[in-house]
């Protein structure tokens, strides 16, 4: 007969041990109360499958579903949460729409109004845990114009206005100039407007201010490049930057901590999305806002600079329907924008492209894109396995960083999908032995790999200003190495002049206007799948690709400066111009 011999407690958990001839039974109080956590979101799963199926509708899991945020934005969050619905998907005007229930009078209301917009709605049966997880994305929308508090409002006429009368930089200084002699309690918002305004209007990438023992700098980074655009007061710095806290959803009283935030502008033609992020330092805390103009990522492939030889490959790679198409490099080197004319590319009424991206940078029609959210769990292997459930041709991974995520993106290749992906490692031939080191297996790696490419971005040569000269006599053999090196050189004969920078109104003085790629690549073939099975370096890899036809990034470099396309020193302080 058995005895309780012994009750065991502890701060967390509560175990009844009771001996018994033959055996002892431990009751954990966690685990009973996580299992019964499952079973209860099991039965409001099965619950609102079983509502689908008696109002003829189709049930969906939004926690195993990727939510388009251009779908989400379309119903307000108060209003989706009032309603009991959530935008999902969006593929042109066709919404697919998450509802509690078809018989609530706010869901009709909801769909109604959507239908007047012009949205094709197909309703879809959800559970509340599924609508909480969607309205869980609505913090990774861009802010409205006017921020949560309503403290500050940036006007898009003013903005637009005020573009008008900025054509470069030294515009830009001369206004702020003028609105840092107005009065300090009316001068905040104009600096912030004109920023904006001067950073789209040439084209900057990024707005840097940066405080300093004695005064805050503020620059831009042009091209690549940063360019000083003026110096403000800490004073003026302190309110700048509470303005652009409350704008982009920061908190105001953390000051000894990174934050990031977003908001966006609606001008005429288009929204421009601005991330802000902040860092604590010395002097104060550093902002840095980030523009995402649409319109710079509207580019298409034979616009990107890719050599003719390597774009006739790369055509023909993206065309396949499946395998794996990598692009690498450091962070700013053009890769999002290269991988985004891919799928431009690809993108078609009877293809379905998913997109896994840390974060959204811009927002492509017909194309469902999905966040990471690393506080929530929801990363690149994750998303990537989310985003096999729903039946995609073609997946993008914004980077492969782990061993998982690379494991998941080279079987998705291996069954038919197309993905395209980013690595950071310096050269085309070094993606293989990265892919190694995260743990993949070389011996599929060349069955799952298409093509690994590599890139690097360099400032073009102004055309208004751009001047002949004769080669510098101790380039000429640099020069002429790589390009009697070149496969397939495109220039019938070496040139004995190139072209050098000098600087203009058009160019801000830089004598450079916009950038261009310079590209290698290393195909799968047969000889780098036999090699790959030594664990070879990136230096092997290259020299097995060497028959290949393709060329280097330096000769690719080289190339472009015989053509006036950039200057050598501009290729020098990108890239290494090392002979083998």
């Amino acid at each position: 007969m058995s005895t309780l011999s012994t009750t065991l407690i502890t701060h967390k958990e509560f175990i009844c041990v009771i001996y018994c001839e033959h055996m002892t039974i431990q009751f954990d109080e966690d685990k009973q109360d996580k299992r019964v956590e499952d079973l209860y979101r099991k039965e409001e799963e099965e619950l609102a499958l079983v509502l689908a199926q008696k109002y003829e509708l189709e049930y969906r899991d939004l926690t195993r579903t990727p939510v388009n945020t251009n779908a989400l934005r379309l119903v307000p969050e108060e209003m989706a949460r009032t309603s009991k619905v959530a935008g999902f998907e969006l593929v042109g005007k066709k919404l697919s729409l998450a509802i509690l229930s078809p018989r609530r009078q706010e869901v009709e209301n909801q769909i109604s109004d959507l239908e007047r917009r012009g949205y094709i709605v197909k309703t879809f049966i959800v559970s509340t845990a599924s609508l909480e997880h969607a309205w869980g994305r609505y913090q990774d929308l861009s802010f409205a114009e006017n921020s949560r508090e309503g403290t500050l409002n940036i006007s898009a006429k003013d903005i637009t206005e005020t573009m008008g009368l900025i054509h470069n930089i030294n515009d830009v200084r001369s206004v702020m100039e003028d609105i840092l002699a107005m009065n300090k309690s009316f001068r905040v918002s104009r600096i912030v407007e004109v920023l904006m305004a001067g950073g789209i209007a040439i084209d900057a990438s990024d707005i840097h201010v940066e405080p300093e023992e004695d005064f805050v700098g503020v620059r831009y980074r042009v091209d690549g490049v940063l360019t000083r655009i003026s110096n403000i007061d800490h004073e003026t710095h302190k309110l700048l930057l509470s303005r652009i806290k409350l704008l982009s959803g920061l908190k105001l009283n953390i000051k000894d901590a990174a934050q990031d935030g977003r908001f966006s502008v609606d001008l005429e033609s288009t929204e421009i999305e601005i991330r802000t992020s902040t860092l604590p330092g010395a002097y104060g805390e550093a902002i840095v806002m980030r523009l995402l103009n649409p319109e710079s990522i509207q580019v298409e492939i034979s616009e990107l600079g890719i050599p003719e030889n390597l774009m006739h490959i790369l055509e023909r790679e993206v065309d396949r329907p499946k395998g794996l198409i990598l692009n690498t490099g450091p962070t700013g080197s053009g890769k999002t924008t290269t991988l985004y004319a891919f799928l431009q590319k690809k993108r078609g009424s009877d293809i379905k492209i998913i997109t896994i991206e840390d974060p959204i940078e811009y927002h492509l029609e017909g194309i469902v894109q999905t966040q990471v959210d690393k506080k929530k769990g929801y990363d690149f292997a994750s998303g990537l396995r989310a985003s096999l459930r729903q039946d995609p041709d073609v997946i993008m991974v914004g980077e492969i960083r782990d061993k998982e995520t690379a494991e998941i993106a080279i079987q998705s290749a291996l069954t038919g999908h197309l993905v395209f992906s980013t690595l950071h490692t310096n050269t085309a031939a070094g993606a293989f032995p990265r892919l190694i080191d995260l743990g993949v297996n070389p011996k599929i790696l060349s069955s799952a790999i298409n093509i690994s490419i590599a890139q690097r971005l360099v400032r073009r040569l102004c055309p208004e200003c751009k001047k002949e000269v004769e080669i510098p006599k101790d380039k000429v053999d640099l020069l002429k190495y790589f390009f009697d090196t070149t496969p397939k050189n495109d220039i019938p004969t070496f040139p004995n002049t190139m072209f050098k920078a000098v600087g203009c109104s058009a160019c801000n003085t830089t004598g450079y206007k916009g950038r261009v790629g310079v590209y290698e690549a290393v195909l799968s073939d047969e000889k780098i799948e036999t090699i790959l099975q030594a664990n070879p370096s990136e230096r092997e890899i290259r020299k097995a690709a060497h028959n290949q036809g393709i060329a280097s990034m330096q000769q690719d470099g080289i190339n472009k400066i015989l053509k006036g396309i950039t200057t050598l020193d501009e290729l020098e302080r990108v890239i290494d111009l090392e002979k083998e």
